[in-house]
């Protein structure tokens, strides 16, 4: 099944994700959709300093958006902050620096934006990482999963009361036409059993980010979430973390403007907030979240198990003073009555 599974998703690929991909898709793209103004509205994206994240936050910045940049790496935000301020001249470009593989820092620094600032109308989960050796965090957990999943869950989750509070909030994670190629698993979320595939542990996080989008838009009416596959992009996270993929592939990828065209559409368009909450979407359409006859469907139950573990595993980690900040959520204690098996 899985040799299935990959053969049809990179036929999917050559046809869809490439940049002659990108450019018949947009051929059909609507141009009002983007003669928006955002000037007032406040915009959070994580690994804004290079690739997507960057050319979503330049975008963003030229249409008047205030932008917040989280990057792990202070020298480097910081040139993409004068580099995205050259280019648009918006003074609104803030960094703040955070590495996402860490939940406890998650934790706090959810905490102290929520207290600093009184709005926060739109969150892009944009960052992440592959890595192709099993790499353990100082807080005991493995690092792709830490990055792509645990913390987007606990910064999301933590963020959501603020979104609340702010006019036409909306949620957008960058996940990828990679996680086709899995099902949801409910057990080993850290990798630790047999070989370790950096590339298929990052293709299961980012089914688990579509399935943590599913389930958010159901509990939190009031916020727009939505998910999308850029496409393959010319970006350094690829040329770092798939070397030999970006040198067979490099004529045909998308440019990092091409793939962060959904992210920014999503973020601000009116066409995006009257889609359904929950979407998966590729160059401005929701699209299937399962191929045909893959078998990688899950139950409600299973989705709810994985819920669970993620709560289970982010309160864990959550500093002792910050207990009271972060109720958990009526949903979660539903779920925490249930018996369900950690890991």
């Amino acid at each position: 099944m899985s040799l299935y599974r990959n053969a049809i998703w990179f036929l999917k690929g050559i046809h869809e994700y490439t940049r002659n991909g990108f450019e018949a898709a947009s051929a059909h793209f609507v141009e009002q959709d983007m003669n928006v103004s955002v000037a007032g509205r406040s915009f959070m994206i994580t690994g804004a300093n290079s690739g997507i994240g960057k050319a979503a936050a330049i975008a963003i910045a030229k249409k008047g958006g205030i932008i917040h940049m989280v990057c792990r790496n202070k020298e480097r935000a910081e040139q993409a902050r004068e580099e995205v301020y050259g280019e648009t001249g918006n003074k609104d470009i803030y960094v703040h620096i955070l590495d996402m593989s860490l939940a406890r820092k998650v934790w706090e620094f959810a905490e102290t934006f929520k207290k600093r600032h009184r709005s926060l109308n739109v969150l892009i989960n944009n960052a992440g990482c592959m890595v192709n050796q099993r790499e353990v965090t100082t807080e005991g957990l493995e690092k792709n999963f830490a990055t792509n999943t645990l913390g987007v869950y606990i910064l999301t989750r933590s963020l959501i009361p603020l979104l609340e509070k702010s006019s036409n909030p909306r949620v957008i994670t960058v996940s990828s036409g990679g996680m086709l190629v899995q099902k949801l698993r409910t057990t080993d979320l850290q990798a630790e059993n047999g070989y370790f595939d950096g590339t298929m542990v990052y293709a299961q996080n980012k089914r688990q980010q579509v399935v943590m989008t599913e389930r958010w838009a159901k509990a939190h009416s009031s916020i727009h979430f939505s998910c999308m596959h850029p496409g393959w992009a010319d970006t350094p996270a690829v040329a770092m973390s798939m070397p030999q993929f970006h040198h067979s592939m490099r004529a045909k990828l998308r440019t990092a403007e091409q793939g962060a065209d959904t992210v920014v559409w999503l973020a601000m368009s009116t066409a995006a907030a009257a889609t359904p909450s929950g979407l998966f979407f590729q160059d401005r359409e929701p699209v299937p979240t399962h191929l045909p006859l893959a078998w990688t469907r899950s139950s409600p139950e299973e989705e709810q198990n994985f819920m669970f573990q993620l709560e289970e595993i982010a309160k864990s980690l959550q500093p002792a003073r910050l207990t009271r900040f972060s109720p958990v959520s009526s949903q979660s204690e539903q779920l925490s009555r249930k018996p369900t098996p950690f890991l």
